[in-house]
């Protein structure tokens, strides 16, 4: 009697069904694609910067299921069947900026605006979590975050703006 090779069967590709900004996408990927791959070159956003593909500088940081992630860190396939949040999803149907992207342009929360996007993702999950933050939590959320223009001082002010503005307005961050 031969006996049966017991090999689990194993693809190259799977299918991922997932929602970004608001949007639902099928696509074939590569098991072995990094989400932010995913995102830059499949769905064409490339608001979302890789910096380090080590998870260290935040560039790449999105919200999946509304918690902050680094996108190089995570495969396409591990975002099957979630939503996900790019700096792209941040601004209104009418291109209005959101609130905190308002906040860091008027605060000059920028320089170079590599790591904007990063920050901002995660000043939004933040914000989220805790509507009205200190400045050492802000710093400390911040932490993640590296910034090589700035000294982060107007970072800080245009998140307290706007935590802020959202708290006037009984805005919710979404």
């Amino acid at each position: 009697m031969q006996e049966q090779d017991e090999t689990p069967t194993f693809s190259e590709v799977n299918l991922i069904s997932v929602t970004v900004n608001g949007h639902l996408y099928e696509r074939q990927v590569s098991v072995r694609m990094l989400l932010s791959d995913f995102l830059r070159h499949v769905l064409h956003l490339t608001g979302t910067h890789v910096g380090c593909e080590h998870g260290v500088c935040g560039c790449c940081t999105v919200l999946l299921n509304g918690e902050a992630v680094r996108s190089c860190l995570m495969l396409a396939v591990q975002s099957d069947g979630m939503a996900l949040t790019t700096i792209e999803g941040m601004a209104g149907t009418n291109s209005e900026l959101h609130p905190i992207q308002q906040a860091f342009q008027e605060k000059h929360g920028l320089q170079c605006g590599f790591c904007t996007p990063g920050i901002i993702m995660s000043v939004h999950a933040m914000l989220h979590e805790n509507p009205n933050p200190t400045e050492e939590e802000i710093r400390h959320e911040l932490s993640g975050n590296l910034c090589r223009c700035t000294g982060y001082q107007n970072i800080v002010e245009a998140v307290k703006l706007a935590a802020e503005r959202l708290h006037a307005s009984h805005m919710e961050v979404e």
